[in-house]
Formats: C-alpha cells, sequence, structure tokens
C-alpha cells in the first residue's frame, strides 16, 4: 500500500481537486511504466511468515538491502518501514508481505531488469538470514493470528476499521499479494478510454493471472481468493464501478464518487490521526472531527485518493489492480499485457471494440466467475479462455507496433514477455490449476510442500 505522500499546498478551492489528477496528463513520449509486486515472506525453519523482529525477519530483510545495496531507509515512529532508490521503494503491506513499487521506466525490458535485480537482491538477503520468499496471491497455510503486524500507523486505523464494513478487509490486509502496473494517460479522454478497458478487462487478467486457490491449508474453491476476498471488503471503496462507464465521465466525477468514500486518517507530523468513517467534504469546508478548523492540503488529497481499492483506479496515472501475486515469470507478463493493451491506439480502441457493448451486470458477472474458475469461467455466453486469447493477441499487436527493442537491439520488441500468458492460454490452465493438480497429486494434499517447490 502507499506511503504517504508529499507536495502541494491548502486546497483553496473545488476545481484544485479534479485539477490534481488532470496534471497527470502526458504527452505520449513521456508515459512510462511503473510496475508493483508483493510476496510473502517467512522463515524457512518454521514455515511461519516473517515478524517485523529478529535475526530472520522483516526489519533484517531491509537493513541487509540498505546495507548491501545502498537502498535509503524510510523510517516510521523510529523503525524502518521501508526503502528507496533510484526512483523506486520497497515497502511493507500490513502483514510483512514485502513490495517493490518499481521506478518509471520507458519499456517492459527496463521494468522487467529491475524486478530481476530486486528479486535477486531479496533472495540474496534472504538467504543469509535463513528466509524465504513464495509468490502467491493468498497466503495457503497461514492463519490470521498467524501474521505480523507491521509497525505503521496507518494499518492500525485500517484493521481497526475493516470489520465494521465489510468481512473480509483483514484477509485483505494480511493474506493477500498482487502485481500490478501504474500507467499513464494523454488527455481526459485518453483516461477515460484507458479507464474503461482497465475495469472491463480487469476479469482477463484475474483469470490468466490466479494463483490463489488455498486458505487455511486446503482449497478455497476459488481459482483466485484474493479476487474474492474484495467483494466483502468495502463497498464504499471497491468494486468495477459503474458510473465510469456513463456519459460524461470525466476528472470530476472521479472526484465527486472519491469525496463520498469515508476516510481513514490525517497524516501530520509523522503521525496518522484517526479520521476513521469521516468525511473528506467536510474536510474542504474546516469541518473535519479529527482537524477541526483545519482545511486539506493537496497532499491530503492525494493520500485519500490512495484509500480507494477499485479493480482500477486513477490518481495521477491508472493503476492495473486485478491480478494474483505470482512467480517470477509472470510478474513482467502483467505489464505487457497492459502495455500492449493501452500503449498504442489501435490495440486500445481494439480492447475498447471488444467492451464496449458490456452491460454492468455483465462486466461484474465477468468479475466474480474469473475468480472462482479462471480460464474455464463462462457467464453471459462469454467463453473466458475466448476472450483472454483475443484479448493477448490484441495486447501482442499493440507491443508489436510499439516495437520497443531490448538487449542492445537484439530483441526487436516486448512481445515475449506475454509468452507465460500464451502458455496458459493453449494448456487451459494458469498458475491456480497447477498448484490445485499438484496438491491433489503428489504432494499427497500436504500443502507444506508449496514452500519447497514454488518460493523464488
Amino acid at each position: 500500500m502507499s506511503i504517504p505522500q508529499s507536495g502541494g499546498g491548502p486546497i483553496e478551492n473545488h476545481a484544485q481537486l479534479a485539477q490534481y489528477l488532470a496534471d497527470g496528463c502526458k504527452p505520449k513520449e513521456d508515459w512510462r511504466i511503473g510496475t508493483e509486486h508483493e510476496k510473502f515472506g517467512y522463515c524457512k525453519g518454521l514455515q511461519k511468515p516473517l515478524p517485523y523482529d529478529g535475526p530472520c525477519s522483516i526489519k533484517a530483510m531491509l537493513e541487509g538491502l540498505r546495507d548491501a545495496y545502498g537502498w535509503a531507509p524510510v523510517l516510521e515512529g523510529g523503525n524502518i518501514i521501508g526503502l528507496e532508490k533510484d526512483g523506486a521503494n520497497v515497502s511493507l503491506e500490513p502483514g510483512g508481505q514485502l513490495e517493490l513499487s518499481g521506478a518509471p521506466l520507458q519499456t517492459i525490458h527496463e521494468t522487467c531488469d529491475e524486478v530481476n535485480a530486486h528479486l535477486r537482491e531479496v533472495q540474496d538477503i534472504a538467504d543469509k538470514i535463513g528466509a524465504g520468499f513464495i509468490g502467491l496471491g493468498a497466503a495457503p497455510i497461514w492463519r490470521h493470528e498467524d501474521m505480523p503486524v507491521m509497525p505503521k500507523g496507518r494499518y492500525r486505523l485500517m484493521t481497526d476499521y475493516m470489520d465494521r464494513v465489510g468481512t473480509m478487509g483483514k484477509t485483505m490486509m494480511y493474506r493477500t499479494c498482487t502485481v500490478q502496473v501504474n500507467l499513464d494517460f494523454a488527455s481526459e479522454a485518453d483516461m477515460v478510454q484507458k479507464l474503461r478497458v482497465a475495469l472491463a478487462l480487469q476479469p482477463v487478467a484475474t483469470a490468466l493471472f490466479a494463483n490463489s486457490p488455498f486458505l487455511d491449508g486446503k482449497p478455497n474453491g476459488q481459482k483466485s481468493w484474493r479476487s474474492r476476498v474484495w467483494r466483502d471488503l468495502d463497498a464504499d471503496r471497491t468494486g468495477m464501478l459503474p458510473f465510469v462507464f456513463d456519459d460524461g465521465f470525466g476528472f470530476e466525477a472521479w472526484v465527486d464518487y472519491a469525496l463520498d468514500v469515508p476516510m481513514y486518517f490525517v497524516y501530520r507530523d509523522g503521525r496518522y490521526l484517526d479520521a476513521l468513517g469521516q468525511s473528506f467534504r467536510d474536510f474542504l469546508v474546516g469541518k473535519l472531527p479529527a482537524l477541526p478548523g483545519e482545511i486539506p492540503t493537496l497532499s491530503d488529497w492525494a493520500d485519500h485518493l490512495t484509500t480507494i481499492f477499485p479493480e482500477a483506479r486513477i490518481k495521477k496515472f491508472i493503476e492495473m489492480r486485478g491480478a494474483d501475486g505470482g512467480p517470477w515469470r509472470r510478474l513482467c507478463a502483467l505489464p505487457a499485457l497492459w502495455v500492449g493493451l493501452t500503449y498504442d491506439q489501435g490495440a486500445l480502441d481494439a480492447a475498447w471494440d471488444v467492451v464496449k457493448d458490456w452491460d454492468a451486470e455483465t462486466r461484474e458477472a465477468l468479475r466474480i466467475v474469473a475468480a472462482a474458475d479462471g480460464l474455464q469461467a463462462e457467464t453471459h455466453g462469454i467463453k473466458m479462455q475466448d476472450l483472454a486469447a483475443r484479448v493477448v493477441d490484441i495486447a501482442e499487436q499493440g507491443l508489436r507496433s510499439r516495437a520497443r527493442p531490448g538487449a542492445g537491439g537484439m530483441i526487436p520488441d516486448e512481445t515475449h514477455f506475454l509468452n507465460a500468458l500464451k502458455d496458459s492460454l493453449a494448456s487451459g490452465t494458469v498458475p491456480a490449476d497447477e498448484l490445485l493438480s499438484r496438491y491433489h497429486g503428489e504432494w499427497g494434499q500436504d500443502l507444506s510442500r508449496i514452500y519447497a517447490d514454488y518460493s523464488y
């Protein structure tokens, strides 16, 4: 989850809220790719999640990366809770999931190099402290009470709030992992087209990357339990956002939506102040109970935007949020899919043609069946495998049209990063299917074997 935002003075008029989003517009030559991925760490001897402190711990991981690889520490309350270097940062999810938020880079070749370098660094430090890391969408065995709590004030507030607004909020926070990509837009119209395509096709990403079929040590009946969790988290801040497809949607409509999402906190002087359930609309007129008489800054607005969790969201860029965390090879396939679909106008138009006639019921139904059945999903006359094949083909055409070479020109474009997805389409299976097959087969339903077989 996001670190505190910075920059921006007091909000003096309502127009600044939409302008903050519009300030993200960039010419095509300045578009970048920011890849984020989370993974679970554990102590190898006990196969238990990494605690925050101790010789085999999150703190030891962060300090090891700091000392060996030149990362600058990020502190909160005297505790190291993240790292920064060269436009990238390493941060902690509530249960200690380690996240790389990559730098904004020009090509998938570069972002994949960044992912690979990060995982090699993590592997080096993990080996030294007796830890392992595994890429899954949900913790397969650990119960909620097994999970550590990271020393971050934002997470303490969120934990207290989750049971008031849904049934699966704490499961999301402490026992799930995702991979996502952040992409740019050129204009309000470009944002609208991209966000509509992004929301409509998140179920395809959910199906292709489904990798969380276990919870509490047994199959959970879903290919992507992580996706299932989001449906019962907090209806005010999650979902497929039908209003995005209404005529006239734009930055101002997003502002109206965001203002109606209850607040979590206000960040002041290194501390998170409890504003749970309070209204940013009240904040705008100096009537926020947490800070009576004070008006918000643009940094407060930026912070608030990070507490909205739909399947795709906008800040000064668009975040694609539908995929489970997964194996090393698929971490580069996710940005390849979305860059191919959205960074070439011909591909974006083709993707829009696929989804433009769907209604809200169809989009929501696809979301539900994608989590349950992966590529075997079918609803409203749509077969997920056929849809996914069409979408991946459009993405491949988009990447080919982009023609961004790698390896000093030896690789002509970025299409090979889709190979993991093409393999899934050829076999009709995704990572969750493989995990279930091994669980019921060679593992003899001994799920502890997942750590040796699937860790990075």
